[in-house]
């Protein structure tokens, strides 16, 4: 699923020799919002939590990458955000000038980032109903829901939706409280709408919340 996607065997090798691997310890920065982007990072394994600090020192969570996704995208001089490792991240780094020069010499890569561009612009479209027209309830369903699809799309199991973020990570980035997702996750186990398990949930009723979301 990721950008990698579109290129050739010979592409590959050449996107290849320009990868560094670099590992990320739980809660290490990537990188910082403001920062020179002076690399693009392809996530190979681990989740990352992306977040904008606000003027007034608050931190608002703008999404979560895994495996397959590319930061640095944005043709900035410098990062728009920060990224921070929740768990152990593994990543291959392109110096942004290579990557650059790969993506001018190759069109079709050029396609795609455009199509992932839009993609996350999809996505952010999306997150802004979610935090504006929709009760806690709604937006976590909406949230785990999410979640299942894109572990899916990695070809990972989706009978246990991993979530590796933190119930804070959760509510920063849905807008609410941590004690209202913490109330919320609790309402919908005890409705028997999901199990709670170590590492994630398991969904008891996928119909009746995918029609919740629909709603």
């Amino acid at each position: 699923m990721s950008i990698c996607a579109c290129l050739a065997s010979d592409e590959l090798a050449l996107l290849d020799a320009l990868a560094h691997p670099v590992t990320f310890g739980a809660k290490e920065t990537l990188f910082v919002q403001g920062q020179p982007a002076e690399a693009v990072y392809n996530l190979t394994g681990g989740a990352v939590r992306l977040y904008k600090l606000l003027p007034d020192g608050r931190r608002q969570i703008v999404g979560f990458a895994l495996p397959g996704d590319f930061l640095g995208l944005a043709m900035r001089d410098a990062f728009g955000f920060s990224a921070d490792a929740i768990e152990t991240v593994t990543a291959c780094a392109f110096p942004r000038s290579a990557y650059s020069a790969l993506v001018d010499a190759k069109p079709h890569l050029l396609r795609r980032l455009h199509d992932y561009a839009t993609h996350e612009l999809t996505l952010a479209q999306e997150q802004m109903l979610l935090l504006g027209r929709r009760n806690a309830e709604e937006r976590l369903v909406c949230f785990l829901l999410t979640m299942r699809e894109r572990w899916a799309r990695l070809g990972r199991s989706t009978t246990t939706i991993e979530l590796p973020m933190s119930r804070q990570d959760i509510a920063d980035f849905l807008g609410l409280t941590i004690e209202t997702v913490s109330r919320t996750f609790s309402k919908l186990a005890r409705n028997r709408k999901i199990l709670i398990v170590p590492d994630g949930v398991r969904l008891l009723d996928l119909e009746g919340m995918t029609s919740l979301a629909a709603a």
